[in-house]
């Protein structure tokens, strides 16, 4: 048992216990990738998406690339969270009227309840990339809320509480194309559509050359008794292009902005065959967890060469003491 993370049980959380000889602190699901090429009719690949428990099972928010090529957004259910139901249809975003309110594009969303409302934020078009938001108390209608930010934006990702009576936000300005930079910013809001006092938390760099282009917030950060435990991808630039990589952080309860305890190493990186080739080969792209207080299970989702859906695992209590172990802040 642990006494790590604060939140609930999820006794039905999908798991699968480390191999034997494995010596990562984050191991992938022998079943991988859990979605493949041409998942629903629509779409031809299914990837970098958010998964939330749900009245004992399970809803996903999905990033769903359709055969004309355009990201969108479709929801899903799951009775275990490996085996998905994803709805034949994108979302249908509607505004505070009821009236018809579509979006351009939407990739990489996250998903996460704050009291009894789920939002997601994800990519969107605002003449330009910037971060959409919207939120669902049924999973039948979908509102589409202010964009927070004005472009060039991504890597939007709500905190699952208010901290300081806050709501809070990750985020990573960047530019209109495939940007070879980015730093991750704070920001926080009152009302979910006021954003302001912007701070930022970390960026690229370090003796770590896979993380030296780019970094950006991953799954809703996890609160732990040791900080807000958040998982991000880190970005190297090759001579055959980008490679995404997972990294963890430890940051301040009271002041996310403050990094307590940052990997030095990577702790997920494209290596099996499903996230070294595909439509972007060499990408593991993480994008949600759902965990089980009570034990400290973490079940991690990720989006492996810009193709697939896959899991990997993570105890939290050893978890953390890797990234105590092995940190360095810059």
């Amino acid at each position: 048992m642990s006494n790590m993370i604060i939140g609930d049980a999820l006794p039905n959380i999908p798991w699968e216990d480390k191999p034997k000889g494995c010596i990562d602190v984050l191991w992938r699901y022998s079943g991988n990738p859990i979605i493949g090429w041409n998942p629903i009719p629509k779409a031809a690949r299914i990837y970098n998406s958010a998964v939330l428990p749900y009245q004992g099972k399970f809803v996903g928010a999905f990033r769903a690339d359709q055969k004309n090529g355009r990201a969108t957004l479709f929801f899903g259910k799951s009775d275990d969270g490996i085996h998905w139901n994803i709805g034949p249809d994108p979302i249908n975003w509607v505004d505070e009227n009821g009236k018809p309110n579509p979006i351009s594009y939407g990739y990489d969303p996250r998903f996460v309840k704050i009291e009894d409302t789920f939002y997601i934020v994800w990519c969107d078009d605002m003449h330009g990339a910037s971060i959409g938001l919207g939120k669902t108390s049924d999973f039948k209608t979908f509102f589409r809320m202010p964009n927070p930010f004005m472009p060039y934006n991504r890597n939007g990702v709500l905190f699952p509480r208010k901290v300081n009576g806050k709501y809070m936000i990750f985020s990573r300005p960047s530019d209109s194309g495939h940007t070879p930079f980015g730093n991750i910013y704070i920001s926080e809001s009152p009302d979910l559509i006021h954003w302001g006092n912007h701070k930022y938390v970390m960026g690229s760099g370090g003796s770590g050359w896979w993380q030296g282009t780019k970094v950006g917030a991953g799954p809703i950060p996890i609160e732990t008794k040791e900080g807000w435990l958040l998982f991000y991808h880190g970005v190297s630039t090759t001579c055959n292009g980008f490679v995404y990589s997972t990294g963890a952080a430890i940051l301040d309860i009271n002041d996310p902005s403050k990094v307590l305890y940052r990997t030095r190493d990577y702790i997920l990186t494209p290596e099996k065959s499903y996230e070294t080739t595909g439509f972007v080969p060499n990408v593991a792209f993480p994008c949600a967890t759902i965990f089980d207080a009570p034990t400290g299970r973490i079940t991690f989702y990720y989006g492996a060469a810009d193709t697939y859906t896959a899991m990997a695992f993570a105890q939290v209590d050893e978890l953390i003491a890797y990234i105590k172990n092995n940190s360095e802040v810059f």
